[in-house]
């Protein structure tokens, strides 16, 4: 479960922001001044950080400017409102990964908190070699073996494929896949994606219509297991 550090000081968006959060199975701590919010921005076990800017003792440019300083690399998600827009722009100069104006749908906080999350995952999971089963894989050199025999794989199965190792277990949408592989920009279509999996698995799996690393989720996607 993914903690989420929420630093405001405002009574009632900060309980409100902190049950919603907790609806979507984060683990939630609060702060309600910024000499709290440094204190426990500092933790490891914190995922990301939600800045308000106006807060009393030590203001969110301060708070973020702080941890930037001792060398916390947690993303942080300041929250801001319109006056603020000189704020806001410093906030991102100092080392903060986005932000929300105020005020914001509890839509618009999730889907960013979401993409943050899932950058800091990309950043912090990237492999260069992975093994499963007769499959060994080494994506700097672009080699590929199986049960000891080179396989050929194609650049853009190289990038599916450690794209979909980075985010074993999850459910990775045709969508997702375009956009991180063949970036929308090439206008390829979903049945792009398609081929290109049954084509890895034909040169991975034993059984590539029974597939055990390349999963199927029906109407969603695909997922990689190992």
């Amino acid at each position: 479960m993914k903690k989420i550090l929420l630093v405001e000081d405002d009574a009632a968006i900060r309980s409100g922001l902190a049950e919603a959060l907790g609806r979507d199975h984060y683990a939630v701590e609060t702060a309600q001044d910024g000499e709290e919010g440094l204190k426990k921005g500092r933790k490891k076990d914190v995922d990301l950080i939600i800045l308000d800017l106006m807060l009393p003792l030590m203001n969110g440019e301060e708070v973020c400017r702080g941890l930037r300083e001792e060398g916390i690399n947690t993303p942080i998600l300041i929250l801001t409102s319109k006056k603020e827009e000189t704020n806001k722009v410093l906030g991102l100069e100092l080392g903060a990964d986005d932000y929300v104006t105020k005020p914001f749908s509890l839509l618009e906080l999730q889907a960013r908190i979401k993409a943050i999350l899932r950058r800091q995952k990309r950043e912090t999971e990237k492999v260069d070699e992975f093994s499963f089963g007769n499959v060994k894989l080494d994506f700097k050199k672009h080699e590929a073996t199986r049960k000891g025999k080179p396989v050929k794989l194609s650049e853009k199965e190289f990038k599916v494929l450690k794209y979909m190792i980075e985010h074993k277990g999850e459910v990775i949408t045709r969508d997702m896949l375009l956009d991180e592989v063949w970036g929308y920009e090439n206008f390829p279509t979903t049945r792009t994606v398609d081929n290109y999996i049954l084509s890895i698995r034909h040169k991975i799996e034993d059984n590539p219509a029974r597939p055990k690393f390349i999963l199927t989720v029906h109407t969603s996607g695909y997922k990689f297991s190992c």
